[in-house]
């Protein structure tokens, strides 16, 4: 949430000559609503059943693909996921994230929290998923480097992993 996988991920597919899956952008289509409205209007249990379907589906094809930031986190989603490719962690602080998502509004865990309370929630939320980021093939610094600089790294370290 906020990391930059949106940003990244096409930049990165392109670098590599892959396509480009949003988990999100895809419940989004299919769902003909918003994240925020299939919260609001299915709750959070639905969303992540749409959310596995499509991580099933993103599992099958050679892409780029940014998950949702729970994703990772839902059961069996790591084994789907690092069995077909490799996992890639953009890491940021809290302070980082709540500064590039700004009010949060359209973030359904963060929609009608007080700045206080944005910051806890989401200190809590990557707190209770830290085991399943870092369980990721690579951990990159998004918070200090810029989009192009993570591209490069991404792509680096990838190159390396698979000469190695």
């Amino acid at each position: 949430m906020g990391a930059g996988k949106s940003t990244v991920g096409p930049e990165l597919a392109a670098r590599l000559g892959l396509p480009f899956v949003d988990t999100d952008a895809e419940i989004e289509k299919a769902a003909g609503a918003s994240i925020a409205e299939i919260f609001a209007r299915e709750g959070e249990e639905a969303f992540r059943e749409r959310e596995r379907r499509v991580i099933d589906a993103a599992a099958r094809c050679a892409a780029v693909v940014a998950l949702g930031g729970g994703a990772v986190a839902q059961p069996g989603a790591i084994d789907r996921l690092g069995g077909c490719g490799i996992l890639v962690y953009l890491k940021a602080s809290p302070e980082a994230l709540l500064a590039r998502l700004g009010s949060g509004g359209d973030r359904p865990l963060l929609a009608g929290l007080s700045p206080a309370e944005r910051r806890r929630r989401l200190t809590d939320l990557l707190e209770a998923r830290r085991g399943a980021y870092e369980a990721s093939a690579l951990v990159v610094d998004a918070e200090r480097l810029d989009t192009a600089s993570i591209v490069d790294e991404i792509a680096g370290r990838l190159a390396e992993a698979v000469s190695a």
